[in-house]
């Protein structure tokens, strides 16, 4: 019989609600956190900023993780692939943490 999980009330602000728009994140880690840095950089300028700071578990990135690779593949289902400008055509040169290209062309 399988047990069913409590549900759980989250209550969202007013001001959380209109959520923050960022155009960049920046990820760092220690052996205990992942910290996900949410900033903006508007074209044309040489400084951006920090809008909002994400610290959790890695197991808790990897559910995150795992959970935003889900809801990607059902958005390009239901609206098409998401195709992201220059990186489609070539390999620019993203390596995989262990410093090797994954997919070699």
């Amino acid at each position: 019989m399988k047990q069913q999980q409590p549900r759980i009330n989250i209550e969202l602000g007013d001001k959380e609600a209109e959520g923050i728009y960022s155009n960049l994140a920046l990820i760092t880690h220690s052996p205990s956190e992942i910290i996900i840095d949410f900033a903006r950089v508007m074209p044309g300028t040489q400084k951006g900023k920090v809008y909002s700071r994400i610290i959790m578990t890695p197991q808790h990135a990897k559910m995150l993780y795992k959970a935003l690779d889900d809801n990607i593949k059902k958005f390009e289902n239901q609206f098409g692939k998401i195709t992201i400008h220059g990186q489609e055509q070539k390999n620019i040169g993203f390596a995989s943490s262990t410093g090797t290209d994954d997919k070699k062309e």
